[in-house]
């Protein structure tokens, strides 16, 4: 079907991602200035290049588990597309998540355009597509936050100083999942809301119609039920998810052992979600801030100093941040190209 044409990285975005990098460049800097530059760097120098490979090639193994998860739920929601043609679609919208502050508000638009454009989908079967995968892959992220803090709990080493941390997932693993299932049974109150929103901009401008926009609401609406009737594909879905998530989680370990430290699995995966919460911030895939939270973390609940924690933090999302932004860059100029 014909999609309307857009500029996919145009002046505005390519501004925003080289202030956002700028911004996580000096998050970085004044990180290695507090914990010293030079030990940081030494640690680093005595990295064990076999676990690096280890760690990105497990990071490899989280984009192609997450992108057979995307498959699932096209397939579920009646959009096919073959795994070999959707994995650069996929790495498309990892570089455009990674690459722009709260990517996955800018992420999931872009790619939503690109398979509307690669099939006979429409914008909103795809966008309905792409979000119920992504809630998918977030699923993983409260199970093992919640594993974590129970373990924590468990073994009691939950030091004063990471209680605000502990208490800040706990409120995002239950809000975040009771915010999308009342916008879920709710439809009618999130309607009006965003019609609320639309109906004064529409009175403004001429080429926004709010009759065009509730049929759009409806078409989201309509095509995640078209999912959900789908039990069996969800369910092989989560298990991709699952393996994503813990291919995501395992450079965190993989670090360790380049560095010669070993974290408990069990900490990972509290850590890496944990962590994850500083993603928040307007930078880039949380450049910079994921990685202060970590040493926070890592310095309350490990042995580490703080030296070898900001080396263990910097090689972990050199492997899981850096390494694939490699990886999807040219894919993304590719997939930009291809539409």
């Amino acid at each position: 079907m014909a999609v309307e044409s857009t500029d996919l990285i145009d002046r505005r975005s390519v501004a925003k991602m080289v202030v956002g990098f700028a911004v996580a460049a000096v998050f970085v800097y004044f990180l290695g200035r507090v914990v010293g530059w030079s030990e940081i760097l030494a640690a680093l120098g005595r990295a064990d290049p076999r676990w690096v490979v280890v760690g990105c090639l497990a990071t490899c193994g989280y984009l192609l588990a997450w992108t057979k998860t995307w498959q699932v739920v096209l397939d579920a929601g009646g959009i096919r597309v073959g795994y070999r043609r959707l994995v650069p679609t996929y790495l498309a919208a990892t570089f455009a998540n990674y690459t722009t502050p709260f990517g996955q508000a800018g992420g999931e638009p872009f790619i939503a355009y690109v398979l509307a454009a690669d099939t006979d989908a429409s914008y909103e079967e795809s966008l309905a597509s792409v979000s119920t995968a992504d809630l998918m892959n977030l699923l993983p992220f409260f199970t093992f936050a919640g594993f974590g803090l129970a373990a924590l709990a468990v073994t009691g080493t939950v030091p004063p100083g990471a209680r605000s941390i502990l208490a800040g997932l706990a409120a995002i693993a239950i809000g975040v999942p009771g915010l999308v299932y009342a916008a879920w049974r709710r439809r009618d109150l999130v309607t009006r809301l965003l019609m609320g929103v639309v109906g004064p901009v529409a009175a403004r401008i001429d080429r926004i119609e709010t009759a065009a926009v509730r049929a759009r609401i409806d078409g989201f609406y309509d095509h995640v039920a078209r999912i959900a009737d789908e039990p069996r594909d969800l369910v092989v879905g989560l298990v991709f998810s699952y393996l994503g998530w813990a291919c995501f989680a395992a450079p965190l370990y993989f670090a360790g052992l380049a560095l010669g430290f070993t974290i408990s699995p069990l900490l990972v995966v509290f850590l890496v979600p944990a962590s994850s919460l500083a993603g928040a911030v307007p930078t880039p895939g949380g450049l910079g801030a994921v990685s202060t939270a970590l040493v926070a973390l890592l310095v309350a609940l490990t042995p580490m100093g703080a030296g070898s924690a900001a080396a263990v933090a910097l090689l972990y999302r050199a492997m899981s941040y850096v390494f694939a932004l490699l990886v999807a860059g040219p894919t993304a100029l590719y997939v930009t190209a291809r539409v």
